[in-house]
């Protein structure tokens, strides 16, 4: 489709052409896109549990992070009550963070370790009423690649058997091999093909513009592709991951687009500010953010 009227007028802030801010686009009472603020890349300005009153004060009303395992249950459910959010998305454990690993499904010898993650996490979607948590693959160790695919397999399948009966769905994310190098899942389609070999209700494909335009690139033709298994959109400008108003991405396009194709789930704001958070949030305002200082 040619793109929108909105999308071809100037992005508040004199970064590129863009946002309209003051159009805002519903879909019935909601207002699309819904987005979600990345509390472990945006507000930074600020110790983790404060971000949530940041986010909220921004306008966000849905948060995502990427582990909330250094903080109690009951302390981040906290925090999400007191500032009226939902909490969208986090990740399962990824085994030793310091040192370098990203994830366990696909490390053959990791099942136990694996599993063991799954109940770490369970209270944590409980406590926080999370719906969606993202399985990282992890970067197999040399020479162990070819045996990585049956063990991812088995990784997904434990992990949606184990989550169905709590109502929560298991999310698969490809990732650009040059943040992450040596990462297992790369490609939308490589995860298409996983997803349909487990073919459980409770799985989805993550989609992260960013990476997946560092990867596959042609963005709007793996979105309408890969629709039907989409649980959940991230967005970040390219090259840089700063602001989406700024690099080589048209986010406005892909918003229309995704309006036009009826998602009405979650997109994750997991960019790294090249700024200030609040002042980087200019973009935003099209969609009902409307950054404040306390």
């Amino acid at each position: 489709m040619p793109p929108s009227k909105a999308a071809a007028t100037a992005w508040s802030g004199g970064r590129g052409a863009g946002f309209d801010p003051h159009r805002m686009r519903r879909t019935g009472n909601a207002v699309m896109p819904k987005l979600a603020a990345n509390l472990s890349m945006l507000f930074n300005e600020v110790p983790f549990l404060e971000r949530f009153a940041a986010a909220a004060r921004a306008g966000f009303t849905g948060v995502e992070f990427l582990f909330p395992y250094d903080h109690a249950p009951e302390d981040l459910a906290e925090a999400l009550r007191d500032n009226g959010l939902e909490q969208v998305l986090f990740n399962l454990p990824p085994g030793d963070w310091e040192a370098g690993e990203r994830g366990l499904a696909a490390l053959p010898g990791r099942a136990a370790e694996f599993r063991a993650g799954l109940e770490r996490a369970l209270p944590y979607a409980q406590a926080l009423d999370c719906r969606q948590v993202h399985m990282m693959a992890g970067i197999p160790p040399e020479g162990a690649r070819p045996a990585c695919q049956d063990a991812y397999v088995a990784s997904l399948r434990a992990a949606a058997a184990f989550f169905a009966p709590h109502g929560v769905s298991v999310l698969i994310e490809p990732i650009n091999a040059r943040d992450i190098p040596g990462y297992f899942l790369n490609h939308q389609g490589q995860a298409v093909a996983l997803l349909e070999t487990v073919a459980a209700a409770n799985t989805g494909l993550q989609m992260d513009f960013y990476h997946c335009q560092i990867v596959d690139g042609d963005l709007a033709t793996h979105l309408r592709a890969n629709f039907r298994h989409i649980r959940h959109l991230q967005i970040a400008g390219v090259p840089e991951r700063h602001e989406p108003d700024r690099g080589e991405v048209n986010y406005p396009y892909l918003f229309d687009l995704v309006d036009e194709l009826g998602y009405d789930g979650w997109i994750g704001c997991e960019y790294r500010p090249a700024g200030d958070t609040l002042a980087g949030l200019v973009w935003a305002r099209a969609y009902g953010i409307a950054p404040t200082r306390p």
